[in-house]
């Protein structure tokens, strides 16, 4: 049980009764404190400095690996690639082989038809890993395992077990995370509906951000589009200008994940968009995310833990 100090408290009238995904969002910060030993208990699984490294998954997971592939790269420890389990392209157009030292996979339900057909395909001489949630399905015996079931969700939309495995990365990659956890806990404690009001109603919201923080800004238009349907788009902060700038407005806002560029939120206010950005770690600022996912999905009477034309896992027939 979390401490009554880390729970989100958020009034019942702003949130779809009995859902899942409040519990799961609160969560957040403890598990991502919890993954520190899970890390340690399994570095001998995970990528080593100095190993290229290839990282699949789909959806969620596939953003999880872009932004563990950004962060290990930026930390100098190997050339890393994310690639989309339904095109894992680890050969080049001659058919050669990249050269990987090890393979990465990530997989929440651990049945995902594309990540098993990608798994069974991988060179079994290459060590490969997967981190799931889910115990007792088909991935974990094509790989070994990291098993992070305390972190495994009843809602189909993903929170805590994707931001989880990155923050058991980033452990990995050696950065300490506990001012990360304690900017969660704060936007857990702190939280006010009214504190959303420039994004709560918009009619379209646009995510960016730089580095790892890019694949971020994709999860956090992905998660807005599950839970609620929100018409909401993610770009690179540099490639805004380059187009997407277009549709700001009144009426519509740029949520910015960590730092931006230079005169970028001027130029939005400028055409009459809201910008809404906060000076905390993006992983922290998902956290913000997901509260507003759960305000517009009570808002428009929707269930968040059952997105329409969803499930929790792709299998293909």
């Amino acid at each position: 049980m979390l401490p009554e100090a880390n729970r989100i408290s958020i009034p019942a009238s702003h949130l779809a009764a009995g859902s899942h995904l409040a519990g799961e969002v609160s969560t957040q910060p403890d598990d991502w404190a919890r993954a520190a030993a899970t890390a340690a208990a399994h570095r001998h699984l995970l990528p080593v400095s100095g190993e290229r490294v290839a990282v699949v998954g789909c959806g969620t997971s596939l953003f999880m690996a872009r932004a563990f592939a950004a962060l290990r790269e930026s930390a100098g420890q190997g050339l890393t690639d994310a690639w989309p389990a339904s095109d894992p392209r680890l050969r080049d157009l001659a058919g050669i082989g990249r050269g990987y030292d090890r393979y990465l996979v990530i997989c929440r339900s651990g049945t995902t038809t594309e990540v098993l057909d990608a798994v069974s395909a991988l060179p079994e001489e290459i060590p490969r890993t997967v981190i799931s949630s889910s115990p007792a399905t088909p991935v974990l015996e094509l790989a070994d395992p990291i098993l992070i079931d305390e972190v495994d969700e009843r809602s189909v939309v993903q929170t805590r077990f994707a931001t989880t495995t990155l923050a058991l990365l980033r452990w990995h990659l050696g950065e300490d995370l506990r001012p990360v956890i304690a900017q969660a806990r704060a936007v857990l404690a702190d939280y006010e509906p009214d504190a959303l009001n420039g994004v709560r109603h918009a009619e379209q919201i646009t995510f960016v951000g730089m580095d790892f923080a890019a694949a971020l800004a994709d999860e956090a238009a992905l998660k807005l589009r599950e839970s609620c349907r929100s018409w909401t788009e993610s770009y690179l902060s540099t490639e805004y200008r380059h187009g997407p700038i277009s549709i700001a407005g009144p009426g519509r806002a740029v949520w910015a994940l960590g730092p931006q560029p230079p005169g970028l939120a001027d130029d939005i206010r400028a055409a009459g968009a809201h910008v809404e950005h906060r000076d905390i770690d993006p992983m922290a600022e998902l956290v913000r995310v997901h509260l507003l996912c759960l305000l517009r999905a009570a808002d428009l009477g929707l269930d968040p833990d059952h997105p329409r034309n969803l499930t929790r896992s792709v299998i293909l027939g």
